[in-house]
């Protein structure tokens, strides 16, 4: 067993960085990726002369929008993103703090169709829709630190920088840039017993800055991703999903009861892996309790290749 998680962290199974829908907290979604870290969220890929290439494609669907008590708003919001990103990783053989340096970055583009209709007193007051292809912000990780403390657990750090290059207009009701800055700490941590029994987790911070164009500052939010299963020999089968809450008050004009949002999700969640094999993950989480937000469903596919 002990040779066979060894290999597993020596191939990337760190493709999870990256690539789901990415709103701002004052559209009532994540500002970033959502439903990333399942399976093996502890393990970077090792260094290799060429690095690492990881893709990613999600979907995420909700007809559904709760306030501030998990209640529906009573508004009819139909909206479905497809995301797909590529993503680019260096992990070298530089040691920082007792842990191997890395590098990456992440390339995201989105499909997104959405009909929002806001009802009052038994009519529609506003109705718009948007339905676009374009590029979301890249994502920068300018530090990735990987520890080896044993053969079976794998704990890394990394910094994301969310920068603001997506498409973005003010006036429309969907995007796929979010027009502010977003610093994010990343502690990911894996265990797997010698049963195959694995626990992963992965704990994240948003740190977000001011949209100008709307003077919207979204609160700080915090995620903890989870997966929970069993190796059979080449797969690895369970449960996973993820924490969301904001633990700040967004800011803004007008803007009386700080719009914090949390939600639940949790589903199925399926690996392969096999040594000089591409390794694939797959999940479909359902959302649950949400608060000022949208709820709806995730399906996401990735894999990776070392070169």
């Amino acid at each position: 067993m002990k040779n066979r998680i060894s290999a597993r962290a020596a191939i990337v199974l760190s493709c999870a960085v990256w690539g789901s829908a990415s709103y701002a907290t004052e559209s009532g979604v994540p500002t970033t990726a959502y439903g990333v870290y399942d399976f093996s969220a502890g393990f970077l890929p090792p260094p290799t002369p060429n690095g690492t290439i990881a893709g990613r494609s999600a979907f995420y669907k909700t007809t559904s929008q709760k306030d501030s008590h998990g209640k529906d708003t009573g508004n009819d919001i139909s909206v479905s993103v497809l995301s797909f990103s590529l993503a680019y990783l260096r992990m070298t053989d530089t040691t920082l703090l007792g842990a191997n340096y890395g590098f990456g970055a992440v390339a995201p583009f989105f499909k997104m169709n959405g009909d929002l209709k806001v009802n009052a007193g038994g009519r529609t007051v506003f109705e718009t829709q948007s339905d676009i292809f374009r590029q979301a912000d890249l994502q920068i990780l300018p530090i990735m630190l990987q520890w080896h403390i044993a053969p079976n657990i794998g704990v890394n750090a990394q910094l994301q920088i969310q920068t603001p290059t997506g498409d973005y207009d003010k006036d429309r009701f969907m995007n796929s840039g979010v027009n502010h800055w977003t610093f994010s700490p990343i502690l990911n941590g894996t265990w797997i017993s010698e049963q195959g029994l694995e626990v992963s987790s992965s704990f994240q911070l948003d740190v977000n800055t001011r949209n100008h164009d709307t003077d919207y500052k979204s609160g700080v939010e915090y995620r903890h991703e989870f997966a929970v299963g069993q190796h059979i020999n080449d797969w690895t089968v369970g449960i996973g999903g993820y924490y969301y809450r904001q633990i700040s008050d967004d800011n803004a004009p007008n803007l009386a009861n700080g719009n914090r949002a949390k939600v639940v999700a949790i589903g199925p969640a399926i690996s392969y892996f096999k040594p000089d094999n591409i390794p694939i993950w797959f999940h479909i989480y359902k959302e649950f309790d949400a608060e000022n937000r949208s709820q709806g469903y995730t399906a996401a596919v990735r894999l990776a290749h070392s070169f």
